[in-house]
């Protein structure tokens, strides 16, 4: 770095003989402080010591520590090692890990540049670190919500991961063991060569996920749960004390995401109860039957699907199935629309509606039937060629 600095920043001052003329012999006796002949002028004592000063500073420090030295640049230049992030949710939890990314480069790695059976950084640089937006397991253990560094220790045959509460540090040159948070004993297999050391996602579903770690020919893995329902059921809670608790959608929407995921269900059905008293409609009393029918109520859950189906127009019943269809609950659709075909058996697209259920289930014989059934009695020319068209070029 002090190569970088101009020569005449290194230059030193001129010594001079205490009570000497400090003006330049030539200048003449009225010229300004600091004047040499030929007007130029000469750098005062004070600005020439500072700059010498601060190159003295700088040298030290540039020779202190290895990172020390890493820090100081005057620009933002690649690194050897350069800076990542990735990151991965899970239902409604965030998980992010920062680090940066060493090369092998030719190098012998385990048991030489990062030494067995001592505490690694797990990256380079600066603290590789790791952050969960809620409490989370690590192989059967609570972890709290929050930020962690992330090192290991190699061994034979199993690797240590540790999760420190300490994460600002400068790799590992000041880990504490009274400072962890967690630890972990992993197993490592051997993996395709990696130049770079790269940390990734696997294995990602609806409750948690893997981490992997893999540099040269070696992976780490551990897997990270996250007890998603209750993360969700906390996370609606705390929002119908907000805007959603002001319309009725928000305590159906609310009941709704209960009902689907068989939780919290007692809860739920005063919140739908909310709805309904708010603003009865053919999508909350149906979110209602599909509670009854959870808690084992069936009976009950049956009448007021009838009911509803009764009250409402017939496009909000269509609406309603789609709406379960795009959710999976193909099964459910087609019961409400067998229900639809009962009260409307005139009408070309309820048909027609039970016909597309039909067939996503893979119902073929039951799917042309229903497809004839709409063809019988649609009116509209444009319609029927449409389901002209359909029968014969799926059937």
């Amino acid at each position: 770095m002090i190569r970088r600095l101009h020569h005449r920043e290194l230059r030193r001052p001129r010594a001079h003989a205490p009570g000497a003329n400090r003006t330049t012999p030539g200048a003449g006796p009225g010229a300004a402080p600091g004047a040499v002949a030929g007007g130029r002028r000469a750098v005062p004592d004070a600005v020439a010591t500072t700059r010498t000063a601060a190159v003295l500073a700088l040298a030290v420090l540039a020779a202190s520590t290895p990172a020390a030295r890493a820090q100081i640049s005057l620009f933002e230049l690649p690194q050897a090692s350069p800076h990542a992030r990735v990151f991965q949710r899970v239902g409604l939890t965030d998980i992010t890990i920062d680090y940066h990314r060493p090369g092998v480069k030719g190098r012998r790695i385990w048991g030489k540049l990062v030494p067995w059976d001592q505490v690694w950084r797990a990256g380079a640089n600066e603290n590789t670190t790791i952050s969960f937006s809620t409490p989370v397991s690590i192989l059967g253990h609570r972890l709290e919500a929050g930020t962690y560094g992330l090192h290991m220790i190699p061994s034979k045959p199993y690797w240590t991961v540790i999760f420190s509460t300490a994460y600002r540090s400068w790799g590992s040159f000041t880990y504490d063991p009274a400072e962890d948070a967690l630890r972990i004993t992993v197993t490592p297999r051997r993996a395709p060569f990696q130049e770079r050391l790269e940390y990734r996602f696997e294995d990602l579903d609806d409750y948690g996920c893997t981490v992997v770690m893999h540099w040269e020919r070696v992976v780490i893995a551990w897997r990270v749960d996250v007890d998603t329902k209750q993360i969700v059921v906390e996370h609606l809670r705390e929002g119908l004390r907000g805007l959603p608790r002001f319309t009725w959608r928000g305590w159906e929407e609310a009941a709704r995401w209960c009902a689907r995921n068989d939780v919290n269900l007692e809860e739920a059905m005063t919140w739908i109860d909310r709805s309904i008293a708010e603003k009865p409609t053919f999508s909350n009393r149906m979110v209602k039957a599909e509670l009854l029918d959870d808690l084992g109520r069936h009976e009950e859950a049956a009448r007021l699907r009838e009911e509803a189906i009764l009250l409402a127009p017939v496009d909000e019943v269509l609406d309603y199935g789609s709406q379960m269809i795009f959710d999976g609950l193909v099964d459910e659709a087609v019961a409400i629309y067998r229900q639809a075909v009962k009260l409307y058996p005139d009408a070309w697209y309820t048909h027609a509606a039970l016909a597309d259920a039909w067939e996503r289930k893979g119902e073929r014989r039951r799917a042309k039937a229903e497809y004839e059934a709409a063809l019988r009695v649609a009116q509209d020319p444009g319609r029927r060629r449409e389901l002209e068209r359909i029968l014969r070029e799926r059937f």
